[in-house]
């Protein structure tokens, strides 16, 4: 099994009505069901768009907390699935799924396999 994060840019999503919203909301519920049935859903959600964004930086030996991103994500990332699928192929399949869902494209990026790091003693 592999995990894959299905994510969205909240760029992408065009101006939707009240009623766009919540077609999609329930096509997005009964996706969301399909997968977890299906045992592929780990994690969704969708990010908070009027929460703070913050970023942290260890270079100086100690955490600084500064406000807002290095970049603008909190425009570019706008929501996410994380799905265990056996293959690219079951990645792909659930992606369009959850793009009809939605209505706006998806991107799908494979998590790093974990790796073992070396024992010290």
């Amino acid at each position: 099994m592999a995990e894959y994060v299905i994510v969205f840019n909240g760029e992408w999503v065009g101006e939707l009505t009240g009623e766009d919203l919540a077609a999609a909301s329930r096509r997005v519920t009964a996706l969301r069901a399909e997968m977890t049935e299906a045992g592929a859903l780990v994690f969704t959600g969708g990010l908070n768009p009027d929460a703070p964004v913050f970023s942290v930086d260890p270079s100086g030996g100690t955490p600084l907390f500064t406000d807002g991103p290095f970049v603008e994500s909190k425009e570019h990332l706008g929501g996410f699935a994380v799905v265990d699928v056996a293959d690219e192929d079951e990645a792909r399949m659930w992606a369009g799924k959850v793009a009809m869902a939605c209505g706006w494209p998806q991107e799908v990026h494979r998590f790093q396999s974990p790796r073992r790091l070396p024992e010290t003693s």
